[in-house]
């Protein structure tokens, strides 16, 4: 089978590899040149324009498009739209707000598309161990792309399914990574706990490799944890500040309309929103009222 790719970044170049591989015709387009160069490497086709990828195609055309959420998609299905035709096939990849989803693909559908929402976990690991997907759709379009999905994943019928109709295959990776941040976060403040222990002078990447194996908190997110530990187990040089990619802020808005308590998911987001602060406002608010009605010291600032 054929399909175009758009947006050749690590995890787009990884997907077009694997695919590639498991002998799938590929022809791939970014802006950036040398992310076509590197895809050919490997055996894909080049395209230097939509337009480009497009005429390679036959139709019906299956085109993927990995750009970052919000209006890159809208901007490129609006490039596509002119030299494409009606039963193509256009898949967003990326992490897109579900809503933005159902918007697209019933305009898409009154103008005689297809559109299909594939939430894409695995990241760079996934050339290796392939990619978990939740897809949603309409049925005949997504079965159309078993043969590609069915590569992408970690075996035919394991790391993917269709979940339901068009958004609900970004809605279920929306909270996929919800879920991801409140576990990231549990592994986070365990290891800080253990570590500020002293008197036990605990190796961190040691306890890491134990629980790897028959504890109940192993996990694929405790093997890159361990991973980390081992190549630097005092993480000198990073700072403490954590990105979102919007869909655990996606994830908390959900729970609050739909009444639903998601503490952890909830506070695992502020955490990350509290290690962009390096001059914490409200943190030296709180201290000033501890010293108001307790006395308690304040520690001052050195002076610049």
């Amino acid at each position: 089978m054929e399909l175009g790719m758009v947006g050749l970044g690590k995890m787009g170049a990884f997907m077009v590899e694997r695919l590639v591989r498991g002998g799938h015709r590929l022809v791939g387009y970014d802006r950036d040149a040398g992310a076509v160069a590197r895809v050919t490497a490997v055996g894909a086709e080049g395209a230097d324009s939509l337009a480009a990828l497009a005429k390679k195609l036959s139709a019906p055309r299956a085109i993927w498009i990995m750009v970052p959420s919000g209006a890159p998609v809208d901007d490129t299905i609006a490039t596509l739209l002119p030299v494409c035709s009606k039963g193509d096939i256009l898949i967003d990849g990326g992490n897109s707000n579900y809503k933005d989803t159902q918007r697209r693909a019933a305009n898409l559908k009154s103008h005689g598309f297809q559109f299909v929402d594939v939430g894409t976990s695995g990241g760079v690991w996934g050339l290796k161990e392939g990619y978990s997907m939740m897809v949603g759709g309409d049925k005949p379009a997504v079965e159309h792309l078993r043969p590609l999905l069915e590569t992408l994943a970690p075996a035919k019928d394991k790391g993917w399914g269709h979940v339901g109709p068009s958004g609900a295959g970004h809605f279920v990776k929306m909270v996929h990574n919800g879920i991801e941040y409140g576990m990231m976060q549990a592994y986070a403040e365990g290891f800080a706990i253990l570590k500020k222990k002293n008197e036990f002078a605990l190796d961190m990447h040691q306890v890491s490799e134990i629980w790897r194996t028959g504890s109940v908190v192993r996990s694929w997110l405790l093997d890159l944890l361990s991973i980390a530990l081992k190549e630097n187990a005092e993480m000198s040089g990073i700072a403490p500040y954590v990105s979102d990619s919007g869909e655990g802020r996606w994830t908390v808005a959900e729970a609050i309309d739909l009444d639903v308590p998601a503490p952890v998911i909830t506070l695992s987001l502020l955490q990350r929103l509290t290690s962009r602060d390096s001059d914490s406002y409200s943190d030296k608010l709180l201290a000033a009222m501890r010293n108001q009605f307790g006395g308690h010291a304040v520690k001052t600032e050195p002076k610049k």
